[in-house]
């Protein structure tokens, strides 16, 4: 649960499980605020319409007087550990200790390093909230809330913009100019990137306007720079969204490249997770069948045919021994087996008995024929 200042009013948002799908949720409370109008909602059916990966979306709204006022509450779509740009580049973090030499004598020394964050993470940050102001004009609307602590960072370099619909309530009885409203949209990115580039919310103030030009010419290349004079620049019916991506759709492509990546990676531990999830289906049919006590009137059903080979495999793969005597423990050995063994391979192996006195050679083929017509015994057996 967090409070902040959110225009003129001030806003606590909670974390709640909806009862319906046991689903959790951000609820956005806007506090001592008596809604005149019930049309004013129809801005959430619209927003709660718009889908896109860098804005926080938007289900319903409500007004309460559980809080024992009169509360406006927006019910958002909840990101887990997500933090504000606020919290994540520009709240004070604590001094770090650093060692000095003095006349030879150690000397302990709070230091505060503000960091200036990297090209690259500012470059994904602007076209991210590029496309989103995209999305959003495209249907007509505006964001109207661009701010460092109103845009959440949820995963890595990931950036979606919050809060959005709420002004719309807000504002309902004040009519206002969409157009202007979005080219207030550009002027209030501007703003941020000034922020996030010179890490000072008040960057973008006339009396640090200058000085702050400067620190992003030191620390940043003139691309970045032209995106930030032409937001901030005067609106006009030459400064759209749409003209923005245009200067930076080489970044765009780029960052497309970097998501396609990411989606590769995640796609490749996916992968792995699903073999897994063989292998552990494969485990749990050995327990089913290995040591299983007297089952279909066999005292020893384990023991015998089919069961037999399946009981010499599985000390094949977990039970071996070294010279000594000693158990190997060789994970690669059990996987590659268990692999195979999914597989079905006619790769042929030679199964020994615990007293060495009798040897089997089959396939991994006939060693999965043998475990499924095993396996389907128990399950026969367990649904007759």
């Amino acid at each position: 649960m967090e409070r902040r200042k959110l225009g003129n009013w001030y806003s606590t948002v909670y974390r709640a499980i909806q009862a319906s799908d046991g689903l959790p949720y951000a609820l956005r409370r806007i506090e001592n605020y008596r809604l005149m109008h019930q049309s004013a909602f129809n801005a959430i059916e619209i927003w709660s319409k718009i889908r896109h990966p860098n804005i926080i979306s938007v289900r319903e709204a409500f007004t309460t007087r559980s809080f024992n006022d009169n509360s406006v509450v927006f019910v958002h779509a909840y990101h887990a550990d997500a933090q504000t740009l606020f919290d994540v580049h520009l709240k004070p973090k604590p001094p770090i200790m650093q060692t000095h030499y003095h006349h030879g004598r150690p000397t302990l020394l709070q230091a505060y390093l503000p960091t200036v964050i990297p090209e690259r993470t500012m470059w994904s940050y602007i076209v991210q909230i590029a496309t989103a102001v995209k999305k959003v004009h495209d249907v007509g609307q505006a964001v109207r809330m661009i701010d460092v602590s109103k845009i959440l960072l949820t995963g890595q370099n990931r950036v979606r913009i919050s809060a959005c619909g709420v002004i719309d309530v807000l504002m309902h009885d004040t009519h206002q100019d969409m157009l202007m409203l979005q080219q207030e949209d550009l002027t209030m990115f501007g703003r941020l990137l000034f922020t996030l580039c010179c890490n000072s919310i008040t960057a973008s103030s006339g009396q640090n306007f200058q000085k702050s030009l400067e620190f992003i010419s030191r620390n940043y290349t003139n691309d970045i720079k032209n995106v930030v004079l032409f937001l901030i620049s005067k609106a006009g019916p030459h400064r759209s969204i749409d003209q923005l991506l245009d200067m930076i759709r080489g970044k765009v492509i780029l960052e497309m490249e970097e998501a396609l990546n990411a989606t590769d990676r995640v796609e490749h531990e996916l992968l792995s997770e699903l073999e897994n999830a063989r292998l552990v289906r494969l485990l749990c049919k050995f327990g089913f069948i290995n040591e299983r006590p007297e089952f279909a009137r066999e005292p020893r059903w384990s023991e015998t045919g089919d069961r037999y080979i399946i009981k010499l495999f599985r000390d094949y793969v977990f039970h071996q021994v070294d010279e000594q005597g000693n158990p190997v423990v060789n994970l690669s050995h059990v996987l590659v087996c268990l692999n195979k063994l999914d597989a079905g391979t006619d790769e042929r192996l030679m199964l020994v008995a615990r007293d060495e006195q009798s040897c089997l050679v089959v396939s991994y083929k006939d060693i999965k024929q043998c475990i499924e017509s095993a396996f389907g015994c128990v399950y026969t057996g367990l649904n007759a």
